[in-house]
Formats: C-alpha cells, structure tokens, sequence
C-alpha cells in the first residue's frame, strides 16, 4: 500500500522459536531453531492454461552489513570460525549482539520446467515504507486472488479467496518478500532498528536478500526482474543501481507500479514545503480524473483520456506559469486561473482563491464531495466514505484502505497456514509498528528531500540494456500517475536510453489489481514486457 508504517523485528547469527518469532519484539539471549521453511504443491490455471507450482514458504537471514552478511551461511547461521559464530556462543544477550534480519518470503516456481535456472524470476514488494507484501501477494499475481468489490467498502467476514486467473506463474517463477520486520520476519541484535529501518540499510538488505535467494535456489542465471510498488518503486531504484553497481547482477527489467522517487513533489506534504509547486502541478490530472469519476464536474467530459490531455497541458502550461509568479500574479489572472481549475476539480472557485490556487491531496479529498459530507479516497480516489470530520480541513481518513484492508490481512493469514502450512504459533505483522524508530530518510548522506531518480539513472547507463515499466492509475492519489511520467522524463539518461522507459496508465488507482478489469490488463501488459526482455534485452 502506499505510506503506511509496518513493524519489524528479525535476528542475529541466532536461530528463533516459533514462539520466539510469534512475539512482537524477539531479542531472546538463547533462541533453539527456527522453524523450517514449508514447501507446498498446488495449481491454477491461467488463460486457459494449468500451471502446477511449487510454493516455499520461509525467511532468509541477511547480515546489516556485507561484512556481517558474510559470515553468515546459507542456512542464516555464523559460519564456524567467524566473529559472528563467536558472539552467537557467547552470553551476552541477543540484543547486544551485532543485528540480523530474518526476511519472510514466499516463491512461487513453475513444475515441469525443462531448464528453471533458465526460467525468470521476478522479486516483488510493497512500500510504506514500513508494510508486508501481502497486498501485492494476495492482489496481484499469486495463484490466490482476494475478491474486492470496485469502489465500496467489504462486507465483513468471511470474505472470498479465489484461484487466481491474472497470476503472473505463466511467465515469471514469483517472490515476495516482506520488508525486514514485517510479515514473519523478525530483527535482532543490537540497534537492529537502526540498522535496516532506513533508504540506504533497506536497499542493501533487499539486494543481499536477492543474492542470497539466487545462491539458495540456483538462479543466477535467471532473467532477473524487480517489481515493486509504491514506496516499493523508491526501493527498487536504490536496489537496481546496488546490484548493478555492488554485486554485478545484471537486472533484465525494474516493473514500477506506483512510483514515487522525487519526495518533493509528494501532494501529501506539498502545502508544507512552500515554493515547491510542481506537488500542484503534477497532481491535477488525478484531481481532475477524481472529479470526473464522481461527476463533480461542472461540464462532465465524455470521455477520460482526451480529457486528461487537456489538463497535463494546462498544468504544466498557463498553471505552472501562474503558480510561478507567486504573489506577483495580477488579481484577474488568479480569478481566471481558479475559474478554469474548478472546471477542471468541481471545487469552488471560492475555496480554490482561499487556498491560493494550491490544494493538497488532503485538502482535495475532504472538499470534494464535502456537499455530500463524504470524503473521497487517497489510495483510490473512485472510494468514498463518510467524513469522520465534517469541519476538518483535510480528511482525515482513507476509505479505500479502510475498505479493504481487513480482507486482505483476514484471507493472508487463513491462506499460509491452511495452504501454505507456515506460521502455526506466529503472529503475522502486516506493518511495521516504528515506535521511537523513525526511518531515516537521508540517501547517501543528503538532508535534502529524498529523490532517488539518479539511483536508477545510473543503474541504466551502467547497464544501458536494463528496460524500465511504468505502471500507474489515473485514481491513484497517494502517488499521481502523472507525478511518475513528469519524475521519468526527467531522469539524467542520455536520449538514446528514454527509449528503454515504457508507460502504462489504468483505469484504477494505487493498487492497480483491485480492480479486475485492470489487473487483467496489467498482467497482460506485464508478461509482454517480461518476454520482450528475457533474451538478452534485445
């Protein structure tokens, strides 16, 4: 999903209980074996298509270092003779000991294959940062699909869990990992927060993950894709120039749904960053993809896209210009500028002058339908809900994920113990609960707003054939579509290589799967973008 906050806790050169690992915070000083991965059977059929599959359920221990990392073998043990088999002897407590993260996953690999260390194999996460993997695990490509109605909210339980007909299982071997602390994965030792809770310790945590995973599983000579969303595209570009640029891991593709790499043009925070309007700019398409979505408009466009057109032209045209002036722009221009964006909104031109033409991603979704005392969604703008606040100045609640979220937990944990036969005894954590743990936000040492867009510029020149999918949904108000063409347009590539950048835009919002319609397009989209790339990047 998109900024929400998991909780993490993981381990040191020493192996968990089950109980251990069910508790929210497991720095035992002696921990007994962990429990096994589990290993299931299972089929789903795909575009007419029986797929047979082999679903492993378990974690991977990964150091907080490449040093630590190391001298910890395959099984997330110390390797003899090592300091970190010296500590995990010694009876000083777990949490003093350096930190470990066991990493929860689940991977999914085709039966029948003739060559699978040939066949490709796409790792995928969420963001947050701080959330599990189970909204991209039981919504997009799995071999179980939770059932979501289009825009209202979930009857409670029980709710349904599907065979899932979009599974990616027809192009791609699958692996979702769950961020450290998340899911069934657990920290310990010392300042163990610290040490994987950040942009820089999460990228080389993933990346470790994902060399250690090809070790285990013999694929290093897969095709190799990274699919992240949300804060999970934030990842991925700091994870794509790691194993370029670190492990020598050729990446075939980076698949991004949801992209945020540019934090300075976040429409959450844009009113709390003054003199940065392009927040403004680039999130009016989805206001006005919103508006017309709900009818607010006072001139209901016949169709979407044409629509949309018009709108990115005047954002970043007559708009931009305007908000460029700042308080030099003259008293008539302004009453046009918030005549034509209430055309564009359906908000008030009253409203729209009170705000000083710039209305954040809150403040629209608590206006929009303010009339019908309802707030509009974030994560999926298509959503509504009643106001919880009807003199609030922003909403102050999403009803998209309040919508769904229960099935998706509900069915996740029904399904790996049941299916899978993992986590009897333990308690699944779908995010991570910070506490006095912020992430750190700085990349490579800079303060300065968070923009990862040159981590992912120099993973393409250095690998000038790696291939780049841009999924976004027009509803997706958590992370504007149009925020992630205007971010890819200007990445420092040279002009040879904005060739190997492919945009795809739906009818949806931030978790595009949600709606079928939509999900059955990207699977389509994204198994041709897999087979394009899979043979050499050709």
């Amino acid at each position: 999903m998109a900024k929400s906050a998991p909780l993490f806790a993981a381990l040191l050169g020493v192996a968990l209980t089950a109980s251990a690992l069910a508790a929210d915070d497991s720095t035992p000083a002696k921990a007994p074996a962990v429990t096994a991965d589990s290993s299931t059977d299972g089929t789903v059929t795909v575009g007419g298509q029986r797929i047979a599959y082999t679903a492993v359920a378990g974690t991977l221990t990964v150091g907080a270092t490449e040093e630590e990392d190391a001298q910890l073998g395959a099984d997330g043990n110390p390797l003899a003779g090592t300091q970190a088999a010296l500590d995990a002897a010694s009876d000083k407590d777990a949490k003093e000991k350096p930190p470990v993260a066991r990493i929860f996953y689940v991977a999914y690999f085709k039966k029948d294959v003739a060559h699978p260390e040939d066949r490709p194999v796409t790792f995928l996460y969420n963001g947050g940062p701080g959330s599990s993997t189970v909204w991209l695990h039981m919504g997009s490509f799995g071999p179980k699909h939770v059932v979501t109605a289009t825009d209202q909210h979930l009857p409670a339980a029980p709710y349904k869990l599907v065979d899932n007909e979009y599974s990616l299982l027809d192009t791609t071997d699958l692996v979702f990992i769950d961020m450290p602390g998340t899911g069934f994965g657990r920290l310990v030792g010392k300042d163990k927060e610290k040490a994987f809770w950040g942009i820089d310790e999460d990228g080389h945590a993933f990346a470790r993950f994902i060399a250690r995973f090809i070790s285990k599983y013999n694929r290093w000579n897969s095709p190799k894709y990274l699919f992240g969303e949300s804060y999970g595209t934030t990842r991925s570009a700091v994870v794509s120039n790691i194993l370029e640029n670190e492990k020598d891991i050729d990446l075939n593709g980076v698949i991004l749904l949801s992209q945020i790499f540019n934090f300075n043009a976040d429409i959450d925070a844009a009113r709390m960053n003054p003199g940065i309007d392009l927040p403004f700019e680039t999130g009016l398409p989805t206001y006005a993809a919103t508006a017309w979505y709900h009818h607010k408009l006072p001139s209901q466009p016949a169709a979407l896209e044409p629509f949309l057109k018009e709108v990115e032209d005047y954002a970043f045209g007559e708009y931009a210009h305007a908000l460029a002036l700042g308080s030099d722009l003259p008293a008539a221009e302004k009453q046009q500028v918030a005549e034509k964006l209430h055309e564009y909104t359906g908000l008030s031109v009253a409203y729209l002058l009170k705000a000083d033409l710039r209305v954040s991603g809150g403040g629209f979704t608590k206006n929009l339908q303010d009339d019908d005392d309802l707030t509009t969604g974030r994560l999926d703008t298509r959503f509504s809900g009643p106001s919880l606040n009807p003199l609030s100045e922003e909403s102050e609640y999403d009803p998209q994920s309040s919508a769904i979220s229960s099935a998706y937990v509900a069915l996740f944990n029904d399904y790996v113990r049941r299916d899978l036969k993992y986590g009897e005894g333990q308690t699944y954590l779908p995010e991570a609960d910070f506490g006095s743990h912020e992430w750190d936000m700085k990349h490579n040492g800079n303060p300065i707003g968070v923009n990862v867009s040159g981590d992912l510029a120099t993973a393409m020149k250095t690998n000038p054939r790696l291939k780049v999918m841009v999924n976004g949904g027009y509803y997706d108000l958590a992370t504007p579509f149009y925020a992630a063409y205007y971010e890819d347009k200007h990445l420092p590539i040279p002009q040879a290589l904005t060739s190997n950048i492919e945009f795809d835009w739906y009818e949806s919002g931030h978790m595009v799967y949600v709606n079928d319609a939509s999900l059955a397009k990207l699977h389509d989209r994204v198994a041709a973008f897999i087979r394009s790339t899979e043979v050499g990047n050709k």
